[in-house]
């Protein structure tokens, strides 16, 4: 009640200008499995029914291209404890902000990992080694990530392979990958392709689910998630413009054990 209250008063704070921002002691690093709560808003906050993600303890976000500058440290000391950044795409394409926002986001003590957004006119073997020629076996690292999404905006591709296809070949990067990395990538996925692939078949991963109006449990029914994006219009402070929300699904010792079990050795 206590969390739930903290992150409602942020969110009042924001619509009034913004919440006052937590500055980091720069000679300090904050451990990754330390929680350090959310002290962030959202420019256009959902009225939720049901289990808010103020309910949950554990709060990070996710970071391409798109924000080129993020000051790593300020944002963790206000409630980013965990990023997934985006390290390629297809079977040739690299984020150019990659290791910058790799490198800053780890030396900040945030819990970092790295994903691939997929790319629905190739294989899924040429996609898995694109991602493993850019992005390290790095102690510590939270398991890749393979993102899953239509994409009808796309210059290249706009297919939508069918069920069979696209399982078989999502399965051979996830595979391809885990064989790599020592461990199952997690995927990340929006609501209109889990169901229309029924990609709850995928083997040995963990979700990644995206739902901006309602709780996953209404969404993914009876689908064990690990991370919830909930909004994309936050307000975080070190980082300008919207950026993505995600909470972790535990509490802050299922965070520490979940790490200690899934982050690279």
């Amino acid at each position: 009640m206590k969390f739930a209250l903290l992150l409602a008063a942020a969110l009042a704070l924001t619509a009034c200008g913004g919440p006052r921002v937590v500055t980091p002691d720069r000679s300090v690093t904050v451990a990754p499995g330390t929680v350090t709560s959310p002290n962030f808003g959202d420019r256009k906050p959902h009225p939720w029914d049901g289990r808010a993600p103020s309910a949950y303890a554990v709060h990070g976000t996710d970071t391409s291209r798109y924000q080129e500058r993020v000051d790593w440290r300020t944002a963790r000391a206000n409630g980013i404890n965990f990023t997934f950044i985006k390290a390629t795409e297809g079977v040739d394409d690299a984020d150019p902000k990659f290791v910058e926002h790799w490198t800053a986001a780890r030396d900040a003590g945030v819990a970092t990992g790295a994903y691939h957004f997929w790319y629905h006119c190739a294989p899924g073997r040429p996609q898995a080694l694109n991602f493993i020629r850019r992005v390290p076996k790095t102690r510590g690292a939270l398991p890749p990530v393979l993102d899953l999404e239509w994409t009808p905006f796309s210059p290249t591709c706009t297919r939508r392979p069918p069920q069979a296809e696209l399982l078989a070949e999502a399965q051979v990067f996830i595979d391809t990958v885990a064989r790599h990395y020592g461990q199952m990538p997690i995927v990340y996925v929006s609501p209109d392709i889990f169901a229309a692939r029924e990609l709850w078949r995928l083997r040995g991963v963990e979700f990644w689910v995206r739902s901006v109006a309602n709780h996953p449990s209404k969404v993914y029914p009876g689908t064990r998630w690990t991370f919830w994006q909930y909004s994309g219009t936050g307000q975080i402070p070190g980082k300008p413009g919207d950026g993505d929300l995600n909470v972790f699904a535990g509490s802050p010792a299922d965070w520490q054990a979940w790490l200690a079990r899934r982050a690279h050795p």
